[in-house]
């Protein structure tokens, strides 16, 4: 293989940002080709470099950049069928999340810098995915934390943008310092930052510190890919525009930290300590965050936990030992995950907010966007895990692994033995994760329903014509502190979706319904990655797809039966063409016949706020360290500045004393001369 195609891969995007910026101001007609084209071309050259390598090849390059006194830096390539496979998703979504955001922002004056930041983002990824040097890595890994800094906060104009792009940036920078400390130990328990290097001292047992190691590294991993406890950023980052929570939630940063730890996964399989750590961070991820996704108003909030939770499938399975099932989900979950957000946007351009309970009033909504209904549609049964798409195929994958984890049989795939996975990590991972099935297929069902098929009418009811027990859930649902992350509207709903928002969900849909029967048909997919079965057992497919099936009809079934309450109520009709106004927490539109709460029941109001992690962080270090700041500010101005001014004073005082003395009198001079030279003298006869 020619290696100038790999290294082309990342660096046309790279240049494409570079060549956005420089001219996208002053010929505003060409940055929408700068920002498409290089991107456009990547993903071509990372499917020409994938089918060039085949399966079950390997290629690795490398020239040293920098001797360090120790291990040295090299700009290295480490390609394999994980790393084509991953950088062919990079590739399609964040093309298609291009072309989508020229239609997106079409009116934005800021679109060009957003280009070159989406196609400096999308460079980063595909640097961490080709890297074969952990410095080299850290890098991209870096960049693209910065770029999530100004992508979230795209319209820093608005608070929640501001706010929600600084705590990503921090929080995501909390896991980073361990992390970097993790790579650093790394290289030099192996002698080397390269990836093969690494591996083959992890395999070989040449590491110092594997369990030290692996904790350090899961805390960037937790960072990154928003798992608990470092999870409360990505929720908020819905106030970045809705094609980059695309790009972040599919492709790019939250998949980099899954990437890495199946990348090292023998590292891992040293320590047993870890494994169960990160099983158990995995769990509370999982269920965590899709209880709370079953409370939320916001749409995208919705598909930000979901993310998270999704997230936590894959760390799961990396828990259980089988990185195959991982990144078979990462990917799968990549292509309908875009396909949510994308159609959210559709979706939000034509009712005009991101509130569900919005949307339930607006009549016939599901008509004005049948795309975006459509696709959504397919992408939540992928989301959901029912056969035959692609995400029932990946879901099982990972409960499989699990399954074999928890019988002492964890399918390492010839990275180790079976007995490094503890059989703790497969039961903590396979509860976890069917629990997590029934939730996710709940929240999913109840989104759809609400947003695209609530009664007419229904859902404008007032309290004053439902029946009494039903007044308090109009009331609580009325919260003023109610979890809404809105970005500024730019789109005119009167105004249908253009061309370019439209076809990139019939091109992630297609992945969305095929990828599962096409990579496992005649497992190709397996033998691009580890060689391991990646079918699903037949007591995990039916576990798996009925605890789907029964989070379905329990969420119809609360729907019905609230829908069916609202209806002896005689509500008062929706008013035709009705559009809600967007720009805040949403204190009028009210989810009447929300099926959330009856399935939560007294959890409803914990889990919309996130079970209070938030509030929790603030009062255990953001006040604290809050107060820390006033305690230094009130010290250097109070204390430090008054010792600073009181010696300047002091000194303004001698020199005023001084100063008198000086009279230019040349007699008062001499005689004071006179009367020290006899002091001195008494002085030294005494």
């Amino acid at each position: 293989m020619n290696l100038a195609l790999p290294a082309l891969v990342p660096a046309l995007p790279a240049l494409g940002a570079a060549a956005t910026l420089a001219v996208g101001k002053k010929a505003p007609g060409l940055a929408r080709p700068l920002a498409i084209v290089p991107v456009a071309v990547s993903a071509v050259l990372a499917l020409v470099v994938a089918l060039q390598l085949g399966t079950g090849q390997a290629l690795d390059a490398a020239t040293r950049l920098t001797p360090t006194g120790g291990p040295d830096i090299a700009l290295a390539l480490h390609l394999d069928g994980f790393s084509s496979l991953i950088s062919v998703l990079v590739g399609l979504v964040a093309t298609c999340v291009q072309v989508y955001s020229t239609a997106y922002l079409k009116e934005d004056p800021r679109y060009p810098s957003y280009a070159a930041l989406v196609s400096l983002f999308t460079a980063a990824m595909f640097l961490v995915v080709y890297s074969g040097d952990l410095i080299v890595l850290l890098v991209g890994w870096e960049v693209m934390g910065l770029c999530s800094y100004f992508l979230i906060g795209h319209h820093w104009e608005t608070a929640d943008a501001r706010s929600a792009s600084l705590k990503a940036f921090l929080v995501t920078k909390l896991g980073d310092v361990p992390f970097l400390f993790g790579i650093f130990l790394l290289g030099a328990d192996a002698g080397s930052f390269r990836v093969p290097d690494v591996l083959a001292a992890a395999t070989e047992g040449r590491l110092g510190h594997p369990t030290l190691t692996a904790l350090l590294l899961l805390a960037g991993v937790a960072g990154k890919s928003a798992q608990f406890p470092l999870h409360t950023w990505l929720p908020d980052a819905m106030a970045g525009p809705t094609p980059v929570s695309a790009l972040i939630h599919a492709a790019t940063m939250v998949a980099a930290g899954i990437y890495l730890v199946a990348r090292l996964l023998p590292v891992f399989l040293l320590s047993g300590a870890a494994l169960v750590v990160l099983a158990v961070m995995a769990a509370v991820t999982m269920i965590g965050s899709a209880l709370c996704a079953l409370a939320q108003d916001d749409l995208k909030r919705v598909l930000a936990y979901s993310t998270v939770g999704q997230l936590g499938y894959m760390a799961g399975a990396l828990a259980a030992g089988d990185r195959e099932a991982s990144v078979f989900h990462l990917v799968s979950h990549g292509a309908f995950k875009a396909l949510l957000f994308l159609a959210a946007g559709v979706v939000i351009h034509a009712a005009h907010t991101n509130s569900i309970s919005a949307m339930s009033r607006i009549p016939g909504l599901r008509k004005r966007v049948p795309d975006a209904y459509w696709t959504m549609g397919i992408a939540l049964v992928a989301l959901v895990g029912l056969p035959p798409f692609s995400g029932f195929f990946s879901k099982e994958a990972v409960l499989t692994a699990a399954e074999h984890a928890a019988n002492g049989e964890a399918l390492t795939n010839g990275l180790g033995p079976a007995s490094a996975v503890p059989q703790a990590a497969g039961w903590i991972v396979l509860i976890s994760a069917g629990l997590t099935a029934l939730l996710t297929a709940a929240y999913a069902t109840r989104l759809f329903l609400l947003a695209f098929h609530s009664p007419a009418g229904a859902a404008a009811a007032a309290p004053q014509v439902l029946p009494a027990a039903d007044r308090g859930t109009v009331t609580a649902d009325h919260e003023n502190g109610a979890p809404y992350s809105p970005e500024l509207d730019e789109a005119d709903p009167a105004t249908a979706e253009p061309p370019a928002m439209r076809w990139p969900l019939w091109v992630l849909a297609v992945p969305t319904m095929g990828f599962g029967v096409f990579g496992l048909r005649s497992d190709w997919l397996p033998a691009l990655l580890d060689g391991g079965s990646l079918r699903p057992s037949a007591v995990t497919a039916v576990t798996g797809t009925g605890l789907a099936v029964v989070g379905v009809l329990a969420a119809y079934g609360a729907w019905r039966s609230a829908t069916a309450r609202l209806g002896t109520g005689r509500p008062a009709p929706a008013v035709a063409g009705r559009v809600p106004e967007q720009g805040g927490a949403p204190t009028a539109e009210v989810i009447v016949g929300d099926p959330g709460r009856t399935l939560l029941g007294p959890l409803f109001g914990p889990a919309r706020h996130g079970f209070g992690v938030d509030r929790l962080y603030h009062a255990l270090f953001v006040r604290p360290v809050g107060a820390a700041a006033d305690l230094v500010r009130f010290l250097d101005r109070e204390v430090v500045e008054t010792y600073v001014r009181g010696s300047g004073a002091g000194a303004n005082l001698l020199g005023r004393a001084v100063r008198l003395a000086q009279t230019g009198n040349a007699q008062t001079y001499l005689s004071a001369l006179l009367a020290a030279v006899v002091l001195l003298a008494v002085l030294v006869a005494v």
